[in-house]
């Protein structure tokens, strides 16, 4: 827009909130939650164009009487995953929606790992039209580490390619600190590329002068805390902490004790990875805020964690306050604490009242990728496992956490191989490079999953997404790991060689291409089907898929083998 047309736009709208012209829209009766201010009070609000204009009385083509209401901005998740909840994004739009998130702020690093800078292309073209805004950060780390094997490798100067998009807000979660600690400098190109743009962070556990080292080089956030002595001194640091509650690690219970009046505009609260069933069940960003008041965060202060201090932290200057300027993206409750959400406004349109969207409001999106599941041919001899020594490294999952614990474990011994022991639920775990057909399999061992039988199977592990499988039969997770490559990704549950329940994630082995009440449907199956075979995880699917994770502590596995995640490399698996 050139010069003129902006002063001509900018005259206009100083006169539309000055009273001279009629609004589009004014919400009566409203008890306006300022972000600001801090505080609540009853007035009207003016929209045009999108935007707010004004307070109080107004001439309108609509008014809404919300009758004593409280009106809030739309929520912001500010680091999120959309892959992880197996839904293309105008699907995930429309389960977030209703639930008063408005805004997104996306690291496709899932898809990135499997299908490169297309990857990211999709997630922005499919995002376009969409009701729902969202933003992108780009992939810093693809693949993750060298320590596993991934279908795309992004460079400084490839991601460089994006960074003029007026949607991309700067360089996602730099999960290789390593590599920024030690000045690697293909890892702080990509910093540096940013400029002014934002840099997130992704340093578990990290303290002290590696802390400080890791933060110097311009990373301003941390989603990875998981209590309050680490985030504390984080947050001493200057840095940013996103509270996340996701479906697998959820640290919100235990870092909200660090929140005060002085400190809490520091605080973001986001949900990384979060499935659809927990959508449905319990909420999105709305949970989070929801819990925090539960847990006594003092309301305005939880809202302001979830709009205006994302928005500041991100530089969206329009997001996250009912103010003259803002975008007119609200929400819509009765009651403060309860906050249970009854209308919602994106840009002044009711999209969304009383947990469904509007008729027809959602733009569907036809583009394709490619098929990513490129797998040699596996036998069912693939997943013997020769028993080299008495003892093995054991993989401990922590239930509602991402993180894991190491023990050395006597194996069972049959005839010589090793086979999952269900008494000390000891299980076998296997990953299968997919995406070079190198035909390269690791297997090893984990404790936590408490399958009795059958075996799970899934194309989704992040990050580089390669087949995992975990089992108390060879048979079984032979079965499963096919199942995955004949419906080119996806997640399957199998017993006696006959797959129980799957679904088919099409979309580079990580999205479905079907509805959203689709996929949570057969994920509730999926769910069910595991508690039959014994498993007493509540999502066991996304336990598995972060066991592949290797910057995250202690220990996991991938397709190179068995992984010392505080040391950086492959290790034995016997001892």
């Amino acid at each position: 827009m050139g010069v003129e047309n902006r002063l001509a736009e900018m005259k206009n709208t100083i006169g539309i909130s000055g009273g001279l012209k009629k609004v589009d829209l004014l919400i009566k009766n409203a008890r306006v939650v300022n972000t600001f201010s801090g505080d609540i009070y009853k007035t009207h609000v003016a929209v045009h164009k999108g935007k707010v204009v004004g307070f109080g009385d107004y001439s309108a083509n609509q008014i809404i009487d919300i009758k004593n209401a409280y009106l809030a901005p739309g929520f912001i998740d500010g680091h999120v995953h959309i892959e992880s909840s197996m839904v293309k994004i105008p699907e995930f739009a429309k389960a977030v929606l209703p639930h008063g998130t408005t805004t997104t702020v996306i690291d496709p690093h899932e898809i990135a790992n499997v299908l490169g800078l297309d990857g990211i292309k999709y997630m922005l073209a499919s995002s376009v039209n969409s009701i729902l805004s969202v933003f992108i950060m780009l992939p810093s780390c693809v693949p993750s580490t060298n320590l596993e094997t991934a279908g795309a490798e992004l460079s400084a100067h490839d991601l460089s390619l994006l960074l003029n998009d007026e949607r991309v807000l700067g360089i996602g979660e730099m999960m290789n600190y390593p590599g920024v600690i030690n000045r690697d400098e293909e890892v702080l190109m990509k910093i540096a590329i940013a400029k002014d743009k934002v840099i997130d962070g992704h340093a578990p556990m990290l303290k002290g002068k590696q802390l400080y080292a890791y933060i110097s080089a311009g990373i301003k956030s941390d989603h990875e805390c998981t209590d309050v002595e680490e985030a504390k001194e984080k947050l001493r640091s200057g840095m940013y902490i996103m509270i996340r509650e996701g479906t697998a690690a959820k640290n919100l219970k235990n870092l909200l004790p660090l929140v005060n009046s002085e400190n809490s505009r520091k605080f973001i609260l986001v949900t990384d990875d979060r499935h659809l069933q927990d959508i449905f069940d319990e909420g999105h960003v709305d949970y989070s805020v929801r819990t925090a008041i539960r847990l006594g965060v003092d309301p305005i202060r939880a809202i302001q964690m979830a709009t205006i201090n994302t928005a500041e932290y991100f530089g969206l200057k329009d997001f996250g306050a009912i103010a003259p300027g803002y975008n007119a993206d609200f929400i819509v409750f009765k009651d403060l604490k309860k906050l249970n959400i009854s209308k919602v406004f994106k840009r002044g349109k009711l999209v969304a009242q009383n947990g469904k969207m509007e008729h027809g409001i959602i733009p569907k999106y036809k583009g394709k990728t490619r098929g990513t599941l490129n797998v040699k041919w596996i036998e069912h001899e693939d997943f013997a496992l020769k028993a080299e020594s008495k003892k093995a490294r054991v993989i401990n999952i922590i239930p509602k956490q991402i993180v894991t614990k190491l023990t050395i474990e006597s194996v069972k011994n049959d005839s010589g191989y090793v086979s999952s022991d269900m008494d000390r639920d000891i299980l076998k775990i296997a990953v299968i490079e997919r995406h070079m057909a190198s035909g390269r399999m690791a297997k090893g061992l984990v404790k936590g999953f408490g399958l009795k039988k059958g075996a799970i199977a899934s194309s989704v592990s992040h990050d580089s997404h390669n087949i995992v499988v975990i089992g108390t039969h060879d048979g079984d997770m032979y079965t499963a790991a096919v199942q995955v490559v004949k419906m080119q990704g996806g997640i399957v549950a199998a017993l006696n060689g006959q797959v129980l329940e799957e679904l088919a994630l099409p979309v580079a082995g990580l999205m479905s291409d079907r509805s959203a009440e689709f996929v949570r449907e057969k994920l509730l199956r999926l769910n069910a089907v595991a508690k039959t075979l014994g498993s007493n995880l509540e999502d066991p699917y996304m336990a598995m898929s972060f066991l592949t994770l290797p910057p995250i502590p202690e220990i996991r596995i991938t397709d190179r083998g068995i992984i010392d995640a505080f040391k950086f490399k492959v290790v034995p698996l016997f001892c």
